[in-house]
């Protein structure tokens, strides 16, 4: 198994794989640029979930109950085969916004240190609750709209792709060392676009084998690769300004605020 596969389920995913034998840029670049491969191998996970409850826990219930017990299980098996990792970079990345102060150097010292600190404040906790209460009722919305499986696969894959559009050269490490540093600035913009296209074909692809197979269903999975790359983009912008860089944790919660765009996007647009 290549070094950085091995990198990308390591860090992505709570899958055993062996750790990486030595890591480079190279290593690092490879891995981000496979990241949405890795979201595709999750989003499956989630779905096969997803799916088996909906099967399990039809009999007489209401449907809309159904769905939304089955969305809320498929979000929290895709934490529990995250580790949980995104969510934490998402509270901790939050926590550090809380921190008053103007836009200087020794602001953005005291927020990186706020994102080291194993405690969560009030920030973190809120921003985790709303950003999952939003994933789970898009994702109840999208299965009620009948493109459940589909949607979420496309949504945990283009929130992957948003580690892939982070690392491109133009965003600067906030430190000098951990996975921010590892990763910032190793892929190139032409490869970052060339995988935006991938996954945007994908989206197209997923909608062309739906059930449906409608335009307004490969329109609604493209625009949740859209939704997540605008949010991502939006997202990451904030932070970085805000930290003076990129951080693992911000990565994190690019990752999570990325997913419940895309989600949003398929909800609004089925």
């Amino acid at each position: 198994m290549p070094d950085f596969v091995r990198l990308a389920f390591g860090t992505l995913t709570r899958l055993p794989v062996p750790p990486p034998s030595q890591v480079d840029k190279n290593t690092a670049r490879w891995a981000m640029i496979f990241a949405p491969v890795v979201g595709l191998l999750l989003g499956g996970i989630a779905v096969v979930t997803l799916d088996g409850v909906r099967v399990l826990a039809k009999n007489d219930r209401s449907p809309s109950l159904v769905d939304l017990l089955a969305a809320t299980i498929a979000i929290t098996v895709l934490a529990f085969m995250s580790r949980g990792l995104h969510l934490d970079g998402l509270a901790d990345s939050f926590d550090a916004l809380g921190v008053k102060g103007p836009n200087t150097e020794a602001t953005r010292i005291k927020r990186l240190d706020v994102m080291r600190s194993p405690e969560i404040g009030a920030f973190g906790v809120v921003s985790v609750v709303l950003c999952l209460l939003i994933q789970i009722a898009a994702l109840s919305s999208c299965i009620a709209a009948g493109l459940g499986s589909f949607g979420l696969l496309t949504a945990v894959m283009a929130s992957r792709l948003s580690l892939t559009l982070s690392c491109r050269p133009s965003v600067a490490s906030a430190r000098p060392e951990g996975l921010g540093a590892a990763v910032a600035g190793t892929v190139p913009a032409a490869a970052g676009v060339l995988v935006a296209l991938m996954a945007i074909g994908v989206a197209a692809l997923f909608g062309r084998l739906d059930d449906d197979a409608s335009l307004r269903t490969v329109a609604a999975l493209v625009g949740a690769v859209i939704g997540a790359i605008v949010t991502g983009q939006l997202s990451l912008r904030m932070f970085t300004r805000e930290l003076g860089g990129l951080t693992g944790d911000v990565l994190g919660a690019v990752t999570e605020l990325s997913m419940a765009g895309a989600l949003l996007a398929t909800a609004f647009l089925i």
